[in-house]
């Protein structure tokens, strides 16, 4: 059974916007550590934003002031909204959630139990 869902990616040039949405499965939708990674070609897999088992949203410094976490209960819905995109922020783009509370930052959660399967993103100058 798919429990994340991810759609909103696409091309977009450099000072656009996009929005991406995760649609998540009831049971996943429960876990207290949910968010946002990327990973681009040739580089490490990255935490963009993450809600915390408080729901409060930790960003990485490279999108802060430019990109937004939310989440819509009712439909079980994960949202990053992008605006200002710099060439930088092109990388396949993962929602992905957890159970596990501790540590549920950008900086220190690695890795996660369920991905979805990534949405590209492509900001062309």
């Amino acid at each position: 059974q798919v429990q994340l869902v991810e759609s909103g990616g696409g091309l977009v040039q450099v000072g656009g916007s996009l929005r991406l949405s995760c649609a998540v499965s009831a049971d996943t939708y429960s876990n207290i550590c949910m968010g946002w990674f990327r990973q681009a070609p040739g580089k490490e897999r990255e935490g963009v934003a993450l809600f915390d088992p408080a729901g409060i949203p930790d960003y990485a410094d490279s999108v802060k002031g430019r990109f937004t976490i939310s989440k819509d209960n009712a439909r079980s819905t994960l949202y990053l909204e992008m605006r200002r995109l710099k060439t930088e922020d092109t990388a396949m783009y993962y929602c992905a959630s957890d159970a596990y509370p501790h540590f549920c930052t950008v900086r220190t959660r690695r890795t996660m139990a369920l991905w979805g399967q990534g949405t590209q993103v492509t900001v062309s100058s």
